[in-house]
């Protein structure tokens, strides 16, 4: 598709365009000018939008979708169709999936039914088969399928000497192996954080100790073996802390944040609503100051959406019952745009994609272009009208945020939101 973007601001640090209001004119997927003013001599689309800005295509290195198995949460098609209008040209699919994304069949399925679509996915193949915790997963076979990492998603690897094999293997072929960070035996049957609310509500809580414990484990175990590793979706202050401390000893290591856990507390669970209920668990304000000076100082590397639909038979019922998780990739701009500067916000949506083998293109002439457009002044409250996925399972519900996403250019497809295409 050819386009005309108009007045468009853009942000990109890397660009000598950065903060500068231009016309872009694309041409067969490719940037070919950028100007003052461009006419439109050829009759391309044009896109005119209010306050429009773009950046660099986003992407979020924790999505979950049903398909295959679970269709009924969220289909691929709809899924991609949900991203792309929440400003994400590239997305991490984790592999809770059935089948388990374990092998490289299913790799290969989630590749070919999304290949035609305007987000690019990257699989994320299970480290263990079944995500079982036992066996070690076809790894270099799934990678050369197209996996771009390893992980049992909220899946801890409770075997210390598993995860030893497993970044020792990887070494071989450049790997990227993900931990969730847990200790399953520490945590037992707790279901939300360990503090004075859960005392209060009698649910059964899980330590941060919990975490921390596995962290430090992890981090042990990887400057035994080497490899690289990435601790998904950490949620405690110390688990900052001990990760900064690793990364001060030069180890390869990552992370990344929940979107959830640097704006929710565990006091919004006083009324036994499962929307709340997340894993990791939503924490205390002490560890939401911390994640949000990590991520300021680079120690936590991306913000995640976590993106988990859940469909309604399984969030409608008692709260030890329910299942975990929350969507969020409608809400991910307009929550972190409340909470840091739009400039701030883009460079976390943009960051360390290179840590996922996912490719980084600046905004320039010559380049592909490759686009997220927004509107970052505009504020509304976020109510089930604004949910996009099939399942409805938000934890930002009736939640004020700021910033509306416009939609994506991606290859060569234009996708954009209440805007004909």
């Amino acid at each position: 598709m050819n386009l005309l973007i108009k007045s468009a601001t853009i942000f990109d640090q890397t660009s000598i365009h950065h903060q500068k209001t231009k016309d872009i004119l694309i041409e067969n997927g490719v940037i070919t000018a950028i100007e003052n003013t461009i006419s439109n001599t050829n009759n391309y689309k044009e896109v005119k939008l209010e306050n429009l800005h773009l950046s660099q295509g986003w992407f979020d290195s924790s999505i979950c979708f049903g398909e295959p198995g679970f269709e009924e949460r969220e289909t691929l098609a709809n899924g991609l169709q949900v991203a792309a209008k929440s400003g994400f040209t590239h997305i991490a699919v984790n592999p809770n999936t059935n089948p388990i994304i374990d092998n490289n069949t299913v790799v290969t399925f989630i590749k070919t039914k999304s290949e035609q679509h305007a987000v690019n996915v990257y699989p994320i193949g299970a480290l263990t088969k079944n995500s079982a915790g036992v066996d070690l997963a076809e790894l270099y076979d799934m990678q050369q399928g197209g996996a771009i990492a390893f992980g049992d998603y909220d899946h801890a690897v409770e075997n210390p000497n598993l995860l030893k094999i497993a970044l020792q293997y990887t070494q071989s072929f450049d790997g990227l192996v993900l931990s969730f960070p847990q200790e399953n035996k520490i945590a037992g049957k707790g279901i939300v954080n360990e503090e004075e609310t859960q005392t209060r509500l009698g649910l059964k809580g899980i330590p941060s100790l919990a975490e921390e414990l596995q962290v430090a484990r992890d981090l042990f175990l990887l400057e035994y073996t080497g490899g690289k590793l990435h601790i998904p979706t950490i949620s405690t202050a110390k688990a900052v802390q001990l990760i900064a401390e690793a990364k001060a000893k030069g180890l390869q290591v990552t992370c990344s944040v929940a979107i959830a856990n640097l704006v929710l507390t565990d006091a919004k669970l006083t009324e036994f609503d499962t929307h709340y209920k997340l894993l990791p668990p939503l924490r205390t304000q002490t560890d939401c100051d911390a994640l949000i000076a990590g991520l300021k100082e680079g120690v936590i590397d991306f913000v995640t959406s976590n993106h988990n639909p859940i469909d309604y038979e399984f969030k409608n019922i008692e709260f030890d019952h329910a299942q975990y998780g929350s969507i969020g990739l409608e809400t991910a701009f307009g929550v972190l745009n409340t909470i840091f500067s739009t400039e701030d916000v883009i460079v976390l949506l943009t960051q360390n994609k290179t840590v996922f083998k996912v490719p980084t293109t600046k905004i320039e002439v010559g380049k592909k272009a490759v686009l997220t457009l927004f509107n970052p002044k505009e504020n509304y409250t976020f109510t089930k009208k604004d949910i996009l996925s099939t399942s409805k399972n938000s934890c930002f519900l009736n939640t004020k945020i700021k910033g509306k996403v416009y939609g994506i250019y991606n290859n060569k497809q234009l996708i954009l939101t209440d805007v004909n295409n």
